[in-house]
């Protein structure tokens, strides 16, 4: 088998190329034939090689570890081992690197004397996504090229810097245009010639100090509970303490404690999963239909964001609404969407221009969707104005366009039999704001053609989304587990806790927003409309907390009308506690005869998490959800659960689910059919299996 890495010796300096595609990543095998060029190397100083320049074929230098082997024991030659084998080589060695350098990929540009990269190249450290450090001496070399601060910065956010970025820190020496076996290669002739010194990073001076304690604890408060940015603080303290040797040694045992960590397993699964997600085994060879251009029925915030993130994604674009005034309006929220992406830099303003004078279609008429590709409902949350609409768009649109709703709750079946056309009608769920959210469900109806959910799968990866696919039940699987633990939150304020309590424990837990500020944020006339809407189909012993409803009957419907749960000050994001709510609570408690009790912040989480669990369960159990980790995908990139805990299926694994089976039936004691543990859930812990062993029998 031929080696992936190729040695090519011109006169006095040799190119050693990692042809490895897609990405170059540290294989064994790259491993091995990079360890096999450096002896070589090594003999050959006895013939006059001088110098060695390190390049990437292809797509870009190396993108990092090779993630087959992920969880696998790991075989010599070890990266840490071959870094320091780099740095130690008695030539001068070259990086000569375009695209990217990350993870190990610029480890190994780290342990070289001399880095040159193309303008478009990133360097980073993503480590700290898979809840690790760097383990291959960056934490120790690069403090010494770019400081201590900087060093921080980039192990402990994992973002990578640009060309010029890192020509400025230190971290390059040279950009240079073109191949980057021609540029490494002049580069290396032009320090050859003038007898350059070998300059390796771990020789250099230790990095100066910082505040140690103020930098852990801005990253404390930033890493909302996350291990893996401290210990990257912990690994550069080293480097400006100790020597190169024990500075290493330290880097090594910091590493090996954190892939021990539950959060560095989650975080892993985390990131297999959201590239596994999308891979359905009944589309293999399905081909999605053309899908050029949009239709969009309803140009509020949600449209409106669907809108901006087709036009940023270079589809047309024709925007449906009931009078002029209000498209214009619609066309308002998308141009204000569209600033703020250029603002960002995400667009030019050429793009800009362009999008609104020609890509952005406003209407008030069906007739606008006769050529569209796909039309898109995001109108009022109500049955008979939806099956109206899709109605109209059977009569007004072309043979084979796909008619989609993005109706979070109601049932697509239904909605579909409003047409001629079942087959052509899916659900597209997008979350708010619908430009930056990364959640999409694909909510496949039961006449759904196969090439009409393959279609969903393609719009969405051109959207940016991370698809998931979704059967037909009342809030398909995000809304559906949302309302259960949601409502297991409702029986905790009954029976004692304060929303404030739950929300300051989940953030804790790790939450980017307590659930009764996402409320606030998410408007609490839509769940106050669910339960109405739920209301006559309840089960006797349902219990369902009145309070928030005599709230949102005194029109107070969170920040949009500045109070909630919460009050918020004109202008104002954050908001402080509202005392009624208090009063509205502890009125319920008295007229249901509750005597209150006090709840530890371990009690909430863990009635919230096997609340969701158990949910969760159920939704797998009867095919809403396909696998565990479309579950987990889904409560990750659509509801803030954090990352680190990789999902509540992947945290029920890591608990271990004979214990959270135990303890929904000991809170079955108390509700009985609330906890009613899920067949699946008992199923798997009577045969000592685990979610993950069905996401595997799944793949």
């Amino acid at each position: 088998m031929q080696s992936p890495v190729a040695y090519d010796r011109q006169g006095d300096i040799a190119l050693v190329r990692i042809d490895s595609p897609p990405v170059n990543a540290l294989s064994l095998a790259v491993r091995q034939g990079l360890s096999a060029c450096l002896n070589r190397a090594m003999q050959e100083r006895e013939t006059g090689l001088r110098a060695l320049v390190l390049l990437g074929a292809g797509r870009g230098f190396i993108a990092g570890a090779d993630i087959a082997e992920f969880g696998a024991p790991p075989q010599p030659p070890h990266l840490p081992d071959l870094c320091d084998e780099i740095e130690a080589l008695p030539l001068l060695v070259v990086a000569a690197m375009h695209c990217m350098a990350l993870g190990g990929g610029l480890e190994v540009a780290l342990a070289a004397d001399y880095r040159i990269g193309h303008p478009d190249l990133k360097l980073g450290l993503p480590e700290v996504h898979l809840g690790l450090i760097p383990g291959a001496g960056g934490t120790q070399r690069l403090p010494r090229l770019v400081g201590a601060e900087q060093a921080v910065h980039m192990i402990a956010t994992g973002r990578p810097a640009g060309a010029e970025a890192a020509l400025k820190l230190g971290l390059l020496d040279r950009i240079a245009e073109g191949a980057p076996d021609a540029f490494g290669l002049s580069f290396a002739q032009e320090l050859v010639a003038q007898d350059a010194a070998l300059r390796p990073a771990g020789a250099l001076p230790p990095p100066d100090p910082i505040d140690w304690a103020a930098t852990r604890e801005s990253l404390r408060q930033k890493a909302r509970g996350q291990i893996s940015p401290l210990a990257g603080v912990d690994a550069v303290e080293a480097a400006a303490t100790l020597p190169i040797a024990d500075g290493l040694k330290k880097e090594g045992e910091i590493f090996a404690e954190l892939i021990e960590t539950d959060q560095c397993k989650a975080l892993i699964h985390a990131f297999f999963g959201e590239r596994a997600v999308g891979q359905l085994p009944a589309l293999k060879d399905v081909s999605p239909r053309p899908c050029t251009s949009l239709g969009i029925v309803g140009g509020g915030t949600m449209g409106a964001g669907i809108a901006t993130a087709a036009l940023l994604a270079g589809l047309s674009v024709t925007l449906l609404e009931a009078s002029t005034d209000k498209a214009e309006t619609a066309r308002d929220r998308i141009e204000s969407n569209l600033r703020a992406a250029l603002s960002r830099g995400k667009l030019t303003q050429g793009r800009f221009d362009e999008i609104l004078q020609g890509a952005l279609t406003l209407s008030t008429q069906y007739d606008a969707f006769a050529e569209v590709d796909l039309v898109i409902e995001a109108a009022f949350e109500d049955m008979e104005v939806k099956r109206a609409i899709f109605a109209e768009l059977d009569r007004s649109c072309k043979p084979g366009c796909i008619l989609a709703t993005n109706t979070s709750y109601l049932d697509v079946n239904e909605i579909a039999a409003a047409t001629s056309r079942p087959a052509d009608v899916l659900g597209l769920h997008f979350f708010s704001p619908a430009h930056i959210m990364k959640l999409l469900e694909v909510v496949v109806a039961d006449a759904t053609a196969l090439d009409v959910t393959a279609t969903g799968f393609a719009l969405g990866r051109k959207l940016g989304k991370i698809c998931v696919r979704a059967g037909v039940c009342d809030g398909f699987i995000g809304n559906r587990i949302l309302a259960h633990y949601r409502d297991a939150l409702g029986h905790l304020v009954l029976d004692g806790a304060s929303p404030f309590d739950i929300d300051t424990a989940l953030t804790d837990f790790g939450l980017a927003m307590g659930p009764h500020a996402a409320a606030d944020l998410a408007g609490l006339d839509i769940g106050w409309a669910t339960r109405k809407r739920k209301a006559p189909h309840r089960h006797p012993q349902e219990r369902i907390p009145t309070y928030i409803d005599r709230l949102c009957e005194q029109g107070h419907f969170g920040q949009k009308t500045g109070k909630g749960y919460y009050i918020y000050p004109a202008g104002q994001r954050r908001g402080t506690p509202n005392p009624d709510i208090m009063q509205l609570i502890e009125a319920e408690r008295a007229e249901r005869q509750i005597t209150p009790r006090d709840f530890t912040g371990q009690e909430i989480v863990q009635r919230y998490m096997c609340a969701m669990v158990n949910e969760a369960a159920k939704v797998v159990g009867d095919g809403t959800a396909r696998r565990p980790l479309d579950v987990d995908m889904t409560l990750l990139f659509g509801y803030g659960f954090p990352r680190y805990r990789g999902g509540p299926m992947k945290w029920a694994d890591l608990q271990g689910l004979p214990r959270v089976l135990e303890e929904i039936e000991r809170f079955a004691k108390e509700d009985a059919w609330f906890w009613e543990p899920a067949p699946l859930l008992t199923q798997l812990v009577a045969e000592g299996r685990t979610f993950e062993d069905l996401n595997k029998a799944a793949a």
